[in-house]
């Protein structure tokens, strides 16, 4: 493996600090609509809101068929190649694909309110609700294209404006509608914020100068459908887990009750909001750069463990604070009522650092447009993953849930890993599996201390240990950005100087 070098993970910290800045601040902004969504709705309009979230995920995934992903490999393809004309067929192609499956997935939304109703709250109640957000699903749908547009060609800089407007929108409409009509804004507010979501991503897209080029609409479906090859896959496995994520909800709500459903959905995205912000970053200008260098495998390896390695030392800090003062965060971030929810977001942290770590090995298996690999692979762990939620379901409750997202993402991490070793020889780096020895123990401590010692001893401990994986990780990213701590420069002598040198060697 070639040696690494401190541009590429200059350029990685960059490209993760803009996008991880924004959704930083799309964190906060998501904690604010949080908090008063718990006051103003309570954990039963939470769940609602987590339910109508999954219904639309099902069918957004449907109706972007996986287009947008695709086309994202596409354009970054046609502009690491200078190919002008080809980059303005991929984009009006996308446009024009884009609207008409989005508004195809609005009507079939609207048909189907309520047998969806009907089989999600066993009741008819909440058709109307269903059938008033189809056109979420045309505005989400045709967001996607021009967000595909922009990643394509790695313009991160509008992708983090948008993300930072949007959330600030969002959460004024979303906080102002619960405040005003309670559970009845719920539905107004989820059509407005897919609206700003559309709106702001059309006024920077627009900047973009794109190749005009003359096509018919047949020419258009022939040039997606490359796109859709690798498309459908990317869909099929989009529309699994959007329908893992809604029949999880709605056997729930089934089982137990929208009060339990809120409980789940409260621990959920608490864990989701730190770890978006990461993969997100991580994807948003990885899976191009991976992609340019997909002929050389060489290239590829060093990459992928250069971004594993940023990603672990900007995520483990966030998730060991998450994982030690889970009932604390439940408290300030929701009310009373939420605090069953620390227990199921202790697992999804563990879960999450699966992800952290499987993320851009999944990538390999769309940047070498794998489609068959990444067909099998994920079908077989969706399907694994509904069952081990029906399952955990069964025998230890709600909980079970968090405790299968663990179990799912520990053993996907062992195959994708033998996935991308298969097929361009992948291997950990030394440095890799350094951080890997240090850091995983340190989540796995902090996780039986907050299950086997007193709230406050738990705390104490985990403390502790988050405090010093934050200076080891903090040494490990000057390390590799090459701006490793000049001694004199900073006035340590003595001990300070031999305790820095030896802690550096992460």
């Amino acid at each position: 493996m070639s040696e690494k070098q401190p541009d590429s993970y200059i350029q990685i910290f960059r490209s993760t600090s803009i996008i991880g800045g924004a959704a930083g601040i799309s964190l906060l902004l998501g904690m604010v609509q949080t908090k008063f969504a718990a006051m103003f709705i309570g954990p039963v309009g939470v769940g609602l809101v987590g339910a109508y979230k999954a219904i639309q995920g099902v069918f957004g995934t449907v109706a972007g068929m996986g287009v947008q992903q695709s086309a994202v490999r596409d354009i970054a393809a046609a502009v690491g190649r200078n190919e002008d004309e080809a980059i303005g067929r991929i984009i009006l192609s996308l446009r024009r694909v884009s609207w008409l499956t989005g508004l195809i997935g609005a009507i079939l939304m609207t048909i189907l309110a309520v047998p969806l109703s009907q089989y999600t709250f066993a009741s008819r109640d909440y058709a109307p609700d269903i059938a008033l957000l189809g056109p979420a699903i045309l505005f989400a749908n045709i967001q996607g294209g021009q967000s595909a547009l922009l990643q394509g060609m790695r313009r991160i800089g509008d992708l983090a404006r948008i993300e930072i407007i949007a959330s600030l929108a969002g959460t004024f409409v979303a906080v102002t509608l619960y405040a005003l009509l309670g559970m009845r804004g719920i539905v107004p507010s989820l059509l407005l914020m897919a609206f700003i979501q559309l709106i702001t991503t059309w006024a920077f897209s627009r900047k973009v100068k794109v190749p005009v080029v003359s096509m018919s609409w047949k020419e258009s479906f022939l040039a997606v459908n490359g796109m859709f090859r690798l498309g459908l896959v990317l869909m099929w496995n989009g529309l699994m887990a959007a329908i893992l994520v809604y029949l999880t909800r709605a056997w729930i709500s089934q089982d137990f009750d929208l009060l339990s459903v809120g409980i789940f959905t409260a621990a959920f995205s608490l864990s989701g909001m730190f770890i978006n912000f990461i993969l997100g970053a991580m994807g948003a200008n990885y899976y191009p750069r991976l992609t340019e260098v997909s002929h050389d495998h060489l290239a590829m390896n060093r990459l992928i463990n250069e971004q594993t390695e940023i990603g672990l030392l900007l995520a483990v800090p966030g998730l060991l604070a998450t994982l030690t003062l889970a009932p604390w965060i439940i408290r300030i971030f929701y009310t009373g009522e939420f605090l069953p929810a620390a227990a199921l977001l202790q697992w999804f942290i563990l879960g999450c650092l699966g992800r952290v770590i499987s993320w851009p090995l999944g990538f390999v298996m769309l940047a070498l447009a794998k489609s068959k690999w990444f067909f099998l692979t994920e079908t077989t762990f969706n399907l694994l993953h509904l069952v081990m939620v029906w399952v955990g379901l069964a025998t230890v409750g709600v909980e079970g849930v968090a405790v299968a997202f663990f179990c799912l993402y520990f053993l996907y991490v062992v195959v994708v890993y033998g996935v991308a070793r298969n097929l361009i020889g992948f291997i950990y780096s030394p440095s890799m599996n350094r951080l890997l020895i240090v850091l995983v123990p340190m989540l796995i401590l902090a996780f039986l201390s907050g299950r086997y010692l007193s709230l406050n001893s738990a705390t104490f401990a985990g403390v502790i240990l988050t405090t010093i994986t934050s200076i080891l990780c903090f040494m490990g990213l000057l390390k590799r950005l090459d701006c490793a701590i000049t001694i004199g420069r900073i006035g340590l002598k003595g001990a300070s100087q031999r305790w820095i040198r030896k802690i550096q060697w992460l």
